[in-house]
């Protein structure tokens, strides 16, 4: 069966394509045929990421639940939810700012007042000092991240409460405290300065980590790093420390290693569920970078088989993966960067330039809906959403600013004091860690543009 005509907007709603797949009007393949549904059949049910790339991952106990939506959101049609929505905005005004992240289903960033990445998006809070509300379409650190970058009267609101992330999951702040008390068995007070100046361990926290993870870095002379800095950082955590412990995400840690030459041999993994996370005293005294055993389930699917396919069917194909790619495919990609990267790249090519791109499905297929004059496709054959990323529907985001035009903040995103300063102290060090800017459409080094 051949794929019908879709026009331009609706080519762009992986939702859609995920619908005419699922009821065979269209050819293709989804990793899951529970996509199809409302997010909010899986609210009520056992915990979990939900369907998606990070279906099979492992929740953990206590990870935050979203409560009924009220049926009218649930059951009303496409067309009223988006005008709920419009109106309430209307008469919100300046009172509120919607947010959304690339990876959001199109249906709700058409409602952003701004796109882009969690680290743009949380500077894009910090640039509405006046509005009383900040509605986060992303993921619930995404979220904290905007609290603390926000003003203290500001409510920041995550329209979904179970849109957690199962990468960030993987590194919690008791398992990380273990780790460092294990380090300190290792290489005495990691607080105190050897005779070059520079302590035993910095540690490093990926912005896809909890509120709790970036007060760790804080209090302990740490920083955070996103996927546009993450070499910069690296280079400021090396002149106050002998060696990194890099979390939650091996793949972007040690693609961004590599390329600034550091060896595979000195970047052990750290199994937090192992003694010395499964590694020899030697291996820990010659490392520089210690490695979390954690990673994104959405940038997991991609191979060097997909990208070898897309260079047999697609002669001059341009591919650009992500960082958090693992590092097989970002060696045999043509570049790799963070989805700032990946939109300036292809916005700056000359026309009929074909791409193949390695990072999630919304963002790639809206790239290809809003450059017609390209080719773009996703590697990754199967359509395959962020789990977490999709559970905001259009109706999360009518009933949580329908609520604010009655006068009622719901799914408030706090982060406690006592974790927010040290966290700030660990954002503001990254904020000062600007990276050289590069050409549009320069390919970059893994992590650095």
């Amino acid at each position: 069966m051949s794929t019908p005509t879709i026009p331009t907007r609706a080519a762009a709603s992986v939702d859609r394509t995920i619908r005419l797949i699922t009821t065979g009007a269209a050819d293709g393949a989804a990793c899951s045929p529970d996509l199809a549904k409302g997010p909010w059949e899986f609210d009520s049910g056992p915990a979990g990421y939900g369907p998606g790339s990070s279906m099979g991952d492992v929740i953990p106990t206590g990870s935050p639940r979203q409560g009924a939506l009220p049926e009218e959101y649930r059951t009303a049609s496409d067309e009223e939810l988006h005008a709920r929505i419009r109106a309430a905005k209307a008469t919100l005004g300046d009172r509120v700012v919607v947010l959304g992240h690339f990876y959001q289903r199109d249906e709700v960033v058409e409602h952003a007042d701004f796109t882009g990445d969690s680290f743009q998006l949380a500077n894009a809070a910090k640039g509405r000092p006046d509005a009383e509300a900040i509605v986060f379409c992303g993921v619930h650190f995404m979220a904290e991240t905007a609290d603390l970058l926000s003003g203290p009267e500001q409510a920041v609101i995550l329209p979904n409460l179970a849109a957690g992330c199962s990468m960030a999951d993987m590194a919690d702040e008791s398992s990380v405290e273990e780790a460092w008390e294990q380090l300190e068995e290792v290489y005495g007070d990691l607080s105190a300065p050897g005779a070059d100046g520079r302590v035993p361990v910095i540690p490093v926290t990926y912005m896809n980590s909890s509120a709790a993870l970036k007060g760790f870095v804080g209090r302990h002379g740490g920083i955070v790093c996103t996927s546009s800095n993450a070499k910069t950082v690296l280079e400021w955590a090396f002149e106050r420390g002998e060696r990194v412990l890099f979390f939650p995400d091996q793949h972007l840690g040690r693609n961004t290693a590599k390329a600034m030459g550091v060896p595979l041999e000195q970047m052990p993994m750290w199994n937090p569920r192992k003694p010395l996370g499964g590694n020899t005293l030697d291996e820990l005294e010659g490392a520089r970078v210690i490695l979390w055993h954690g990673f994104c389930s959405v940038h997991k699917r991609f191979t060097v088989d997909q990208i070898d396919a897309a260079r047999a069917q697609h002669p001059g194909v341009q591919v650009i993966v992500h960082p958090e790619c693992p590092m097989p495919v970002v060696d045999a990609a043509d570049a790799s960067g963070s989805t700032d990267f990946i939109v300036k790249a292809i916005q700056a090519a000359p026309a009929g330039s074909t791409f193949a791109i390695g990072t999630e499905i919304n963002l790639v297929q809206r790239l290809a809906a809003e450059h017609p004059e390209h080719t773009i496709f996703c590697l990754d054959p199967v359509v395959c959403p962020c789990s977490t990323m999709y559970r905001i529907h259009p109706g999360h985001l009518a009933w949580v600013l329908e609520e604010l035009v009655a006068g009622r903040v719901v799914n408030r995103i706090a982060v406690a004091d006592e974790v927010a300063e040290p966290a700030r102290l660990a954002l503001e060090r990254m904020l000062a860690a600007k990276p050289p800017v590069a050409a549009p459409g320069a390919p970059a080094a893994p992590g650095a543009a």
